[in-house]
């Protein structure tokens, strides 16, 4: 436990010096960004190695090398966690311990729309519970899982800054404010064919 509080300091560290989430080499300009789907973690190691080399001797680099591998895959399979402390040479217990730590990690495939419920005191008694049953119900998943066509994954989230305009959901980046379970059709349609035209176009393009 030590050693692990000792690393999330050092993360921090980095972080507090001016190495944000959108700062993290993405690698848009090798890999489309809807391509990620395809590729096999094995596939991004060369691309993990070119990561690891721009941040090495970088005390902290930890967490900015996890979300740029993160940002190839969608999410950080064992295989790519294993990779990286090999090559980090950190103990795979600490690489692990803070992906746990940092909820914007997913160590599961992502969708391309992610919704959060929030289930904080005031979005619960104000029927954020029946919400979420009706988007798992809609969306044919529970929390934590993604759907097989790879669109939405579902989370629980705790306040999103608006409890007086209860129950809300957050897709994305965007926050649905008095949510209705009965209108969770209509709420998540948008989304839908967002995901849709965007197939569409990786279809024309192959």
């Amino acid at each position: 436990m030590i050693d692990l509080l000792c690393v999330l300091k050092d993360q921090e560290s980095i972080l507090n010096k001016g190495v944000s989430m959108s700062e993290t080499l993405s690698y848009s300009d090798i890999k489309d960004e809807h391509q990620h789907k395809e590729m096999k973690p094995e596939d991004t190691f060369p691309m993990i190695d070119e990561i690891i080399r721009e941040y090495r001797g970088t005390k902290g680099a930890l967490v900015p090398v996890l979300q740029s591998t993160q940002n190839l895959l969608g999410y950080l399979p064992k295989q790519s966690l294993a990779h990286i402390s090999k090559s980090l040479h950190i103990p795979y217990s600490e690489v692990a311990g803070v992906v746990t730590f940092y909820s914007f990690f997913s160590t599961v495939p992502r969708g391309e729309h992610m919704v959060r419920v929030c289930l904080g005191t005031a979005c619960y008694v104000r029927g954020g519970k029946e919400v979420l049953s009706a988007i798992s119900k809609e969306l044919g998943i529970h929390v934590g899982e993604t759907t097989e066509d790879r669109q939405f994954s579902l989370e629980i989230g705790r306040c999103f800054g608006a409890c007086g305009l209860a129950p809300v959901v957050m897709i994305d980046d965007q926050v649905h404010q008095r949510v209705k379970a009965d209108k969770i059709k209509e709420l998540l349609s948008p989304y839908r064919m967002t995901s849709d035209q965007t197939g569409v176009q990786d279809e024309q393009k192959r």
